[in-house]
């Protein structure tokens, strides 16, 4: 199965880590380049997010990443979101993973949560609403 890996920028090597993982399992698992290239320290770092979220939109602006990540999901028979805990938050899924699984859902791709639903987000509905499949850290169990 062609698994699109997605997240936040903050989990950008447990990222790379779950696509090397699914290829080892058989899947083509693969990630945008822009991800391996920053671990390689051939790109530079992705910016943090400030309180205005400025340079952070300027950065994906600059990159096109929301229309690169939705022709990759498209390329894709699946996504996995690699959600682990951020600001708090555990099983964080952040706007733009919200709304990868959204088009994800939309063009009927199957979407998997690495790990279980976010807790404290006020679109538990929505997530749930696309019936990801919680994985619970084990990826052998991607079918």
């Amino acid at each position: 199965m062609k698994i699109y890996v997605l997240g936040s920028n903050s989990f950008v090597e447990r990222m790379v880590d779950v696509k090397n993982q699914l290829c080892a399992l058989g899947h083509e698992g693969w990630i945008h380049p822009d991800y391996e290239a920053h671990l390689r320290g051939e790109r530079q770092a992705f910016p943090k997010v400030k309180e205005d979220h400025a340079e952070n939109a300027e950065f994906k602006i600059a990159h096109d990443y929301i229309r690169a990540h939705y022709q990759h999901i498209l390329a894709s028979d699946a996504i996995i979101v690699v959600n682990e805990e951020k600001n708090g938050i555990k099983n964080y899924i952040g706007g733009n993973c919200l709304m990868e699984m959204g088009q994800a859902y939309v063009n009927n791709k199957k979407i998997f949560l690495l790990n279980g639903l976010p807790g404290q987000v006020s679109y538990l509905a929505e997530i749930k609403a696309m019936q990801p499949i919680l994985l619970h850290g084990k990826l052998a169990e991607i079918i």
